[in-house]
C-alpha cells in the first residue's frame, strides 16, 4: 500500500466538539489499521490523556503509538512503554515561575495523573484536567515542589497580548533551551529545544523503517502545521484557520462532519485491493478477538472469495471430540465478514444479520477444517455469501449462508 502510518491530532480533528470519536470515524479508523496502516495520536495532551483514545482505537492490537506532550513523548500502544522521551531541566523552573508571577499569569505542569498548579481555581487550568481526567494539587511555591523533570511547563493568561510579549522575549532569551509557542490564546507552552510534533514523528519514522511519503498527518493548529509538511501527505480539517489550510495538501471536512473519516476513505480505504489485505497482519491482530480464541486464520482473500482455517481441539470440539456447530458458524461468519469488508465502499459499514447452516457430516479433534466462502449476491444493502466448511480430506462438513447488511456510516 501507498501509506503505512496515519498521524492524527486529537482535538479538533479526531474528536468533535463534544470531544468524542464519532461512530463513523471510529469506524474507519478500525478498517483502516486492519488494512496495515499503523495509527499514531499526536497531540499536545499529556499521555495520562491520550490513553483511553488509544485504547478505543484498539491502537494497542495494530501497533500504534501515541506522541504526547506535543512530541516529548513517543508512546507503544501495545503496553504504555516509553521508546522516546524529551524533559525540561527543573533548573529552569525557578526562572519559568519568576515570570510568571512579574507577568501575573499561573502557571502548572503535568506529573503522572495530576496537574500542579500556582492556582487550581483557574478555569482554563480546570477544564484541561477536566479534559484530561486530573487531578489539580495546589502548590504555592510552584519551583520549590517541582522535584522532578517535566516534559512542558505552561503559562496562563487572558492577557494575550501580554502572553505574546513574553513569547517574544523568551524566544530570544531562552534560544537554544527551550522552545516556546502558544497552544492556544490563553496559554504559552515551554518544552525542550527542538520539540514539536513533526521532529518526533520524524524520530517515529525512523524507528519504523517508514518515510515521510508513506506517512498520512491530520491536523486543524498552528500546531499541527510542521507536521503537515513533513507528512507525505499533509491534510487540513475544514475549520482549520487559513493559516494551516495553506500549509496542507489537502483540506477535509470539519471535526463536526466527520473531516477525518472523510479523508481516511478517500486516501487509505478507496486504494485498498483485496490482493493487497495483509493477511498475516489480520491474523496476528485477531488473536485479540473472538477469530484467536477459536484459532482461525485467514489463508486467502479476493474480491469475491475468502478461505480460511480452524483448528478442531478444545477450544472448538464438542465434549466428545467432535468440531462444534457453533464454531462452525462462527467460522463462517468470520469469512463473509472480511469478505464483505474487502467488498462494501470506503463509506460504508457491514453488520451480520442472518446465519444459518446445514451440518452435513463430521469432523475429529486433531483435524484443520478449511472455510471456502464465495459470495452469490452483492447488492447495495445487503452481501449473501455461502461458505462451505470441509476437513483435511476435502469433505464437506457443512454449507452454510449468511447475510450481511451494508449500511452507510453515520
Amino acid at each position: 500500500m501507498k501509506y503505512k502510518l496515519l498521524v492524527l491530532d486529537v482535538d479538533g480533528t479526531l474528536l468533535n466538539n463534544e470531544c468524542q470519536i464519532s461512530k463513523r470515524t471510529l469506524s474507519a479508523l478500525l478498517k483502516v489499521q486492519q488494512t496495515g496502516v499503523r495509527i499514531v495520536l499526536a497531540s499536545g495532551r499529556p499521555t495520562y490523556g491520550i490513553i483511553p483514545l488509544a485504547k478505543a482505537l484498539e491502537l494497542g492490537n495494530y501497533g500504534g503509538f501515541v506522541i504526547s506532550y506535543n512530541g516529548c513523548q513517543i508512546i507503544k500502544a501495545e503496553n504504555g512503554e516509553i521508546v522516546f522521551e524529551r524533559r525540561i531541566n527543573p533548573e529552569l523552573i525557578p526562572y519559568l515561575e519568576k515570570k510568571a508571577r512579574k507577568n501575573s499569569f499561573d502557571i502548572f505542569t503535568y506529573h503522572d495523573d495530576t496537574i500542579l498548579s500556582s492556582n487550581p481555581d483557574n478555569p482554563h487550568i480546570q477544564q484541561e484536567a477536566k479534559l484530561n481526567n486530573l487531578k489539580i494539587i495546589r502548590e504555592e511555591e510552584f519551583s520549590t515542589a517541582i522535584d522532578f523533570s517535566p516534559c512542558k511547563v505552561m503559562l496562563v493568561s487572558d492577557d494575550y497580548e501580554a502572553l505574546a510579549g513574553l513569547e517574544n522575549h523568551w524566544k530570544k532569551r531562552l534560544a537554544g533551551t527551550l522552545d516556546v509557542f502558544p497552544s492556544e490564546p490563553f496559554y504559552l507552552e515551554a518544552v525542550p529545544c527542538g520539540i514539536d510534533k513533526a521532529n518526533t514523528m520524524g524520530v517515529l519514522l525512523d524507528m519504523l523503517g517508514i518515510s515521510r511519503e508513506e506517512t498520512i498527518a491530520i491536523g486543524d493548529g498552528v500546531a499541527d502545521v510542521t507536521m503537515l509538511q513533513t507528512a507525505g501527505l499533509g491534510i487540513a480539517m475544514g475549520h482549520a484557520p487559513d493559516s494551516v489550510k495553506v500549509c496542507a495538501d489537502y483540506v477535509t471536512a470539519s471535526n463536526e462532519e466527520d473531516g477525518v473519516a472523510l479523508a481516511v476513505e478517500k486516501a487509505i480505504l478507496s486504494e485498498v485491493h483485496a490482493s493487497e489485505i495483509p493477511l498475516d497482519l489480520l491474523n496476528e491482530r485477531g488473536k485479540y478477538a473472538l477469530m484467536g480464541n477459536l484459532g482461525i486464520q485467514y489463508t486467502y482473500a479476493s474480491e469475491d472469495r475468502i478461505e480460511a482455517t480452524m483448528p478442531v481441539d478444545q477450544r472448538t470440539r464438542q465434549p466428545f471430540g467432535i468440531l462444534h456447530g457453533g464454531a462452525t458458524l462462527a467460522l463462517a461468519e468470520t469469512v463473509a465478514g472480511l469478505g464483505s469488508m474487502i467488498t462494501c465502499k470506503p463509506d460504508e459499514i457491514v453488520v451480520g444479520m442472518q446465519v444459518s447452516g446445514n451440518h452435513i457430516s463430521s469432523a475429529h479433534e486433531g483435524d484443520t477444517v478449511r472455510a471456502v466462502g464465495t459470495i452469490v449476491h452483492k447488492g447495495r444493502s445487503s452481501h449473501v455469501w455461502n461458505v462451505d466448511v470441509f476437513t483435511s480430506t476435502n469433505k464437506l462438513v457443512s454449507s452454510i449462508r449468511v447475510v450481511n447488511s451494508i449500511m452507510k456510516k453515520k
